[in-house]
């Protein structure tokens, strides 16, 4: 855990939040600036800041991400109409908390990407 980190601590909970999932790898919230009708993290216990740090050992926890994304997507009802995963790495990419975290987002019409 890295206490300067609001996911760290939210993942301790120290800071409140409403869990939507967790497993002993694994936990799941709303974002508290949605971007889309639905729009959940879903973030490693572990305090892993990007996917370039995912060791060998590790990469198991990416597919689990996208496993309970899509599981997540099933119960919020966004499953079939379609949705959207998003992982920001860095500065440049706009993530600003610097925890691995995998966005869910559905719920309207995205916008095409490229």
């Amino acid at each position: 855990m890295n206490t300067g980190c609001i996911f760290c601590r939210i993942i301790s909970g120290e800071i409140q939040s409403e869990i939507l999932y967790q497993d002993e790898d694994v936990i799941a919230l709303r974002d508290i600036n949605p971007v889309a009708p639905t729009h959940l993290l879903i973030m490693p216990r572990a305090h892993i800041t990007s996917p370039a740090e995912v060791g060998a050992d590790q990469k198991w926890l990416l597919g689990h991400l996208i496993h309970v994304a899509g599981e997540l997507a099933k119960r919020e009802g966004i499953a079939e109409s379609g949705y959207r995963l998003v992982i920001n790495s860095g500065p440049d990419s706009g993530q600003e908390i610097p925890h691995l975290h995998l966005h869910l987002l559905g719920g309207r019409a995205l916008r095409r990407m490229g």
